[in-house]
C-alpha cells in the first residue's frame, strides 16, 4: 500500500494537462460491448478503475488492448456473468447491465462496490430495465436481467438526491437496441451522459436530448464501431484549479471545457480568485485574502458533490464563516475530522458543514477515506506547513491520473512511498 508525503506550504505554478474523463470512460467502454465490431476510446485516462473495467469486459470475453492513451475493444462474442470479485470493487461496473441486457437478452451482474460515502443504490438502474420490459431478480448477491425483447417505454428516472447518472446511461444504452422509442424524463444532465451519447450515436444509435431533461431514445436493430475520444475530466481540472487557489499560486489547466466548470469557476470568483479563460485553457490565480461562501452540492449543473471535499479546504482559509451543505450524499463528510487532525475548525450540523477561518493548517499523518476525501487531504497537505502524509492513496489512484507527478511539476514537494 502507498502513502504520498507532502511537505506543504509552497505555491503551485504553472501548467498542467486534464486527463480524459473517468466518469465519461467506463460507460464508453461498456457502450462498447453492445457491438460486435471494434471500437476505440482516445484520451483514457490510466486509472486503476479505467483498469479494472478492462479486466470485467475481459472477464466477459471481450478483446481489451490499451495502447498508450487508447483502447481498443471488440467484444465479438461476450457472456452475460460478471463475476463478483471484480465487480466489486467499483459502482461503474453496474453499467455494463444495460448492454449485457441489449445485446444478449440476459444478464446476471453482482451488485457493485465503490467509494464508502452512503447509500448509493441502483434501484434506479432495475426500474428502467423493468419499464423496457426485463424480468429482474435478486439472487445470491446479483442483479439477475432477463427479456426475450426489449421494448420502448416511457421512464422516469427522478431520485430522491436528483437523477441519476449511472442509471441514465445504463438505460440510454439499453435503450438503443430496445424495439421503438423511450423517453427518459429526469434524466440526468452530466456532461459524461452527453459523452456517452455521443459515443453511442456515432455507432449509429439514435439518441435526442442529451444534455437535458428529457431523453428521447429510438431503438435500431444493431450498432457498429466507432472511434470517440473522451472528454477532459471536469472534476480534476476542479481540483487542480482549487489547489492552486488554496495555495495562493497561479496555475494554467489545458485540455479543460470550462463551460463544464460554471458551478464551480462562479464559487471560486465569489470567494476571490481570479480566472482566465483562453479556449480550452484556464488560469486560475489567487487574488488575495478569501472571502466565505455558502455552498450546496445540486445535480449538473449545480456545484458538484465530487468538488465538495476539495471547496471545504479552501474555506478553511476564507476570512469568516462558510456554510458547506451536501445534499447527493449523506456520508459525503468523512474528510472533516481528518482535516481537523491538521487544525481545520469545521463543525457538522446535520447535512451542513460550518468552515470557520482562516485557519493555518499544519502537517500531521491523515487517512483517506474516499476518492474526492483523498483529494482535499492532498491539497490541505499542500497549503500546510510542515509534513502530511496521506495514507491509503489507493483511493487516488482510481480517479487521478499521476496526481503525484502532476503536481511536482507544478513546484509541490510530493512523493509517493511504499508502506
Amino acid at each position: 500500500m502507498y502513502a504520498l508525503v507532502i511537505d506543504g506550504g509552497r505555491p503551485l505554478e504553472g501548467q498542467v494537462r486534464i486527463s480524459g474523463a473517468k466518469n465519461a470512460a467506463l460507460p464508453l467502454m461498456a457502450a462498447a460491448i453492445l457491438t460486435r465490431e471494434p471500437c476505440v476510446i482516445r484520451g483514457i485516462p490510466r486509472l486503476s478503475d479505467v483498469a479494472f473495467m478492462g479486466r470485467i469486459l475481459t472477464s466477459l470475453g471481450a478483446s481489451v488492448r490499451f495502447n498508450g492513451g487508447s483502447v481498443t475493444i471488440q467484444a465479438s462474442r461476450i457472456r452475460g456473468f460478471a463475476d463478483y470479485d471484480l465487480v466489486r470493487k467499483m459502482r461503474a461496473s453496474v453499467c455494463i447491465l444495460g448492454p449485457l441486457l441489449a445485446r444478449l437478452g440476459h444478464a446476471q451482474v453482482s451488485y457493485p462496490g465503490g467509494c464508502v460515502i452512503g447509500p448509493r443504490p441502483i434501484d434506479l438502474h432495475l426500474k428502467g430495465m423493468r419499464a423496457l420490459g426485463a424480468e429482474i431478480t435478486i439472487d445470491g448477491g446479483y442483479v439477475c436481467a432477463r427479456a426475450e425483447k426489449l421494448r420502448g417505454a416511457p421512464i422516469f428516472l427522478g431520485g430522491r438526491a436528483g437523477p441519476t447518472v449511472l442509471g441514465t446511461a445504463n438505460v440510454m444504452m439499453a435503450a438503443a437496441l430496445a424495439e421503438g422509442t423511450t423517453v427518459i424524463d429526469s434524466a440526468a444532465c452530466e456532461p459524461e451522459v452527453v459523452d456517452l451519447a455521443n459515443f453511442l450515436n456515432a455507432m449509429g444509435a439514435k439518441i435526442a436530448g442529451a444534455g437535458s431533461p428529457t431523453i428521447t431514445v429510438t431503438g435500431v436493430k444493431e450498432l457498429h464501431g466507432a472511434t470517440h475520444e473522451v472528454i477532459p475530466d471536469r472534476i480534476e481540472a476542479a481540483t487542480f484549479a482549487i489547489a492552486a487557489a488554496a495555495t495562493k499560486g497561479e496555475v494554467t489547466l489545458t485540455h479543460v471545457r470550462p463551460e463544464h466548470l460554471r458551478s464551480v469557476l462562479d464559487k471560486l470568483m465569489e470567494v476571490g480568485v481570479e480566472i482566465f479563460e483562453n479556449g480550452e485553457s484556464l488560469t486560475v490565480r489567487a487574488a488575495g485574502p478569501f472571502r466565505p461562501s455558502d455552498i450546496t452540492t445540486q445535480p449538473y449543473a449545480g456545484f458538484p458533490t465530487d468538488a465538495q471535499a476539495q471547496m471545504t479546504v479552501l474555506m478553511t482559509q476564507a476570512d469568516g464563516v462558510s456554510i458547506i451543505t451536501e445534499r447527493i450524499f449523506e456520508s459525503r463528510f468523512m474528510h472533516v475530522s481528518e482535516l481537523a487532525r491538521l487544525g481545520a475548525n469545521i463543525a457538522i450540523e446535520g447535512p451542513s458543514a460550518v468552515v470557520k477561518g482562516p485557519t493555518p493548517l499544519r502537517g500531521a499523518p491523515v487517512m483517506a477515506s474516499d476518492l474526492r476525501a483523498s483529494a482535499a487531504l492532498v491539497i490541505a497537505g499542500l497549503v500546510a506547513q510542515g509534513r502530511t502524509r496521506v495514507r491509503r492513496i489507493y483511493h487516488l489512484d482510481r480517479g487521478y491520473e499521476m496526481i503525484d507527478a502532476k503536481l511536482r511539476k507544478l513546484g509541490a514537494r510530493v512523493r509517493r512511498i511504499s508502506e
